[in-house]
């Protein structure tokens, strides 16, 4: 019974009405969806309306001249990175003399002390000591003085401890400034590492051996003192001096 009384009800189908057509000579758009009597605060501008053809109306759609850049843009500087092969000296008038060539830091040890300026912003501290150098030896991994302290027993993770233990932590909402300004102790290290260098006289360049065994000079120093507690001393010191100091050798 349901099925005879739909069969004799009238067809709905019809023919989808035409949205818009294309020619050569116009362009037919179907009527504005926006009557008058809406009043002109809802109709969106005009050159973002774009007819979808699927979807039957109206869309709003982002073309590329409808988007502003910013100003200028074209104009950016690329950012550029600076390396340095020098690292900070108490010693000036030793660099200018002409008559001196002081040697190069390595790769290793410039990325050491890089590395070790970070361990120091990490712990927020306000300066790089001695302490922050040992654990920027130990983060770079890959040189010998790294190598060295690690085949020794003395790890990252146990100088990180002993520095908290002993310099405590930094106040929770310091920053420490991007470069922190080496302490007393760890500029005369790096610049006993220089020296040594120079007093050699074997040519080559300053390395992460030269900067542990500048560590190691400041006796008061808080990396000499974790390096002491962790089992490292003067007899380590005479065997990481004499590997360092073997013909061509090379500290990357």
């Amino acid at each position: 019974m349901a099925a005879h009384t739909i069969s004799k009800l009238p067809s709905t189908t019809r023919t989808p009405p035409l949205l818009f057509s294309i020619s050569d000579s116009n362009l037919r758009r179907r009527p504005d969806p926006y009557p008058p009597h809406l009043g002109r605060t809802l109709r969106p501008p005009q050159s973002v309306l774009h007819p979808c053809a699927w979807l039957g109306t109206n869309q709003l759609s982002l073309h590329s001249s409808n988007l502003r850049q910013p100003p200028n843009l074209s104009k950016r500087r690329p950012i550029t990175a600076t390396v340095s092969f020098s690292l900070p000296t108490a010693k000036p008038e030793r660099d200018s003399s002409s008559t001196v060539k002081i040697p190069k830091w390595s790769r290793s040890a410039i990325k050491a002390f890089a590395m070790g300026e970070l361990e120091a912003r990490k712990l927020k501290y306000p300066t790089t000591g001695t302490e922050s150098l040992l654990m920027g030896i130990l983060i770079e991994g890959t040189s010998l003085a790294s190598n060295f302290l690690r085949a020794n027993g003395i790890t990252l993770s146990k100088v990180r401890e002993e520095t908290i233990k002993l310099l405590g932590k930094g106040e929770r909402f310091f920053f420490s400034p991007e470069h922190p300004p080496l302490t007393e102790a760890a500029q005369r290290a790096l610049d006993w590492a220089v020296d040594q260098k120079l007093k050699s006289g074997d040519g080559g360049e300053i390395t992460t051996s030269h900067m542990l065994l500048g560590i190691w000079s400041e006796v008061e120093s808080p990396g000499y003192k974790i390096m002491a507690t962790l089992g490292f001393n003067d007899e380590k010191a005479k065997e990481l001096e004499s590997l360092s100091s073997e013909p061509g050798f090379v500290d990357d």
